[in-house]
């Protein structure tokens, strides 16, 4: 089992139950340079003691917003290449339906794989819905865009014998010959983050590491299914290995229970303010897809951010729930180094096995001295047996 280290780098002096949204619209006035740069030294000096720890490091990027302060990941990225020296580092990711040049990320990664001697783990998402409004984006043809530069991207990683041509209904190139070409061979590992059974299928039928985000036990069970049923139709073979699978979960840990949870209710205040966005760019026209919607509008507060199912069919609303309906969901694991390593091997065997955990361990209010406190615990306390206890378990088996 590969474990990451993931803060969204938030900038928590802006955030406020008064803010009508803390996406979009906020006013970059509330943002101080001054503060913005410790915080930027911050976030990296803790990516790099994870490095040193033996964890492996996740990023990802938004855009204006308090939430998260890297609007541009492969800036960071390119940073953590030359600062770190064993960590995998994974970008989930870059959002390539909204790029308007994907020739330039397929470059710039090529670059970030090279200066890291082949450490790049390439995440290509979708994006969330407020990051189309400033990408000036259309979310009904995000998705056709999406794979276009996704085959784009791909082909000019593998291809080494000269330039070659790309029309396509989005993109269109004369002359595709990128240098470097990428450390890796024949490209860094390809990741996408999905929420739907229908994405899933896709992503297991071309082989690519599938995440999903705080979903769940009851969500993440019906993702990795549908993952194996793409994978076993695309022809990658009947057993799926666990590596395929990818989760994002909050996590903190103390030695007191009650200090593990504070730590981990302070991360939480990530999710409940997600729903703190202004109707206009909280569901654009186009971006969900009918599977989506439709379970959107099913649910209790159809209003709401997100609503989850307990294993026991509770419904959970994430804007408003408590670290206990977190972590009876499997969002969030939180306490004591035996309690933690409890709650994940719970998990990871409800959804019949996982290669790659990606924890946040860093999140909303949570201090450098608790961030880091937490994470050469769980460093020492918890990796270790969760490691060898994943070596005994490399296929996925259906719960």
């Amino acid at each position: 089992m590969r474990i990451y280290h993931f803060s969204e780098e938030p900038y928590p002096d802006a955030w406020g139950a008064e803010r009508p949204s803390l996406r979009i619209t906020l006013p970059n006035e509330l943002c101080d340079p001054v503060k913005a740069n410790e915080l930027y030294h911050r976030y990296i000096d803790e990516w790099m003691l994870a490095d040193e720890l033996g964890f492996d490091i996740m990023l990802n990027e938004h855009h204006s917003t308090a939430t998260c302060l890297t609007s541009s990941a492969n800036v960071v990225l390119s940073i953590l290449a030359r600062v770190t020296k064993r960590a995998r580092l994974l970008v989930l990711g870059v959002p390539v339906g909204n790029r308007t040049d994907p020739l330039r990320v397929a470059e710039e990664m090529s670059i970030i794989d090279v200066i890291s001697k082949g450490r790049l783990e390439f995440g290509m998402i979708k994006g969330v819905p407020y990051d189309i409004e400033p990408a000036n984006s259309n979310a009904v043809t995000l998705m056709p865009r999406f794979w276009e530069a996704h085959d784009l991207i791909l082909k000019a990683m593998t291809t080494h014998d000269g330039p070659f041509s790309f029309e396509g209904d989005f993109f269109h190139y004369r002359n595709v010959n990128i240098w470097p070409r990428p450390y890796q061979q024949p490209r860094p590992p390809v990741w996408i983050s999905t929420a739907t059974p229908s994405n899933a299928v896709e992503i297991g039928q071309r082989g690519h590491v599938m995440a999903s985000f705080m979903g769940g036990i009851a969500e993440t069970v019906k993702l990795h299914k549908a993952y194996a049923e793409g994978y076993r139709a695309g022809g990658h073979g009947a057993n799926v290995p666990v590596d395929r699978f990818a989760y994002l979960a909050m996590c903190a840990v103390a030695d007191t229970e009650a200090e593990g949870r504070r730590r981990c209710d302070l991360i939480a205040d990530y999710l409940r303010t997600n729903a703190q966005v202004a109707d206009p760019f909280n569901k654009p026209p186009g971006y969900f897809s009918v599977e989506a919607a439709m379970r959107s509008a099913r649910a209790p507060n159809p209003r709401a951010f997100r609503t989850l199912m307990t294993p026991k069919g509770r419904p959970v609303e994430l804007s408003t729930a408590s670290l206990d309906d977190f972590i009876e969901c499997g969002i969030a694991f939180a306490g004591t180094p035996d309690q933690v390593f409890k709650q994940i091997c719970e998990f990871v065997d409800g959804v019949g096995g996982m290669g790659n955990l990606l924890l946040m361990g860093q999140g909303g209010h949570l201090s450098a001295a608790d961030t880091t406190d937490s994470m050469k615990l769980f460093a020492r306390e918890v990796m270790p047996r969760l490691k060898e206890r994943q070596a005994r378990k490399l296929v996925f088996e259906a719960a």
